[in-house]
């Protein structure tokens, strides 16, 4: 039977500035709104800048959905590059995939120069799409980042089926890349509805992602250690 596809929710990801922190990290938002209005997203389009919050934690966690869209990301970038917490420096983090199409070498080089961990990349279109996801890559690796250290985010269950995924992973086995399965409408495993996906291709893709994701971490295949 035809999977049929999930009915887009009525929400919003960004509600205004954020600021949170336990003893450990610290959440915070610092601009809303992206000008690319994909079918799958729920971020608005009216782009917004909100005053810093202090930072008070060595760890920071960006909720952003589209940092580089913004006309100041390098400004923003720079400045948190600048914040100290018991004298001691700062590390962020991108807890969205950053966006190759307004990634530029200059980006790339201030984010690994202030500290930016753990870099992600979303690709959630089609295979076609390769050489500017590989572009991005190489921006990132000229600016020190250890191609390991960075994630493809990918939109699954979604419009772009699990066949050609299934080629885009395989293409990060060759980029030595990460991956993260991300499924359409925010659901997370155990509970993910089948859309356009049938349930068997999810599981076979949630597998795959987490066996390559092995090799890319530890340069073994861990399935026959188990």
């Amino acid at each position: 039977m035809k999977q049929t596809r999930l009915a887009k929710q009525e929400v919003k990801y960004s509600y205004g500035p954020y600021n949170k922190s336990n003893d450990q990290e610290q959440w915070i938002r610092l601009t809303e709104g992206c000008p690319n209005q994909c079918e799958y997203c729920y971020e608005p389009k009216k782009i917004k800048l909100f005053e810093f919050p202090e930072i008070v934690r060595n760890k920071v966690k960006i909720m952003d959905m589209n940092l580089l869209c913004k006309e100041t990301a390098i400004d923003i970038i720079k400045y948190l590059g600048t914040q100290r917490v018991n004298n001691k420096v700062v590390y962020y983090e991108l807890t969205c995939g950053v966006d190759y199409r307004f990634l530029t070498q200059e980006i790339a080089h201030e984010l690994k120069l202030n500290r930016f961990k753990k870099i992600r990349i979303a690709w959630d279109y089609e295979y076609k799409l390769q050489v500017k996801i590989k572009n991005a890559i190489k921006m990132l690796t000229k600016a020190g980042y250890k191609s390991e250290d960075i994630m493809i985010f990918m939109i699954c269950n979604w419009k772009i089926s699990f066949q050609e995924c299934m080629k885009k992973l395989e293409l990060c086995k060759y980029w030595n890349v990460k991956v993260a399965d991300c499924y359409y409408n925010n659901q997370t495993s155990p509970n993910i509805i089948p859309g356009d996906w049938k349930s068997e291709e999810i599981k076979t893709f949630r597998r795959k992602v987490r066996f390559h994701n092995q090799l890319v971490n530890f340069k073994i295949d861990v399935r026959g250690m188990k």
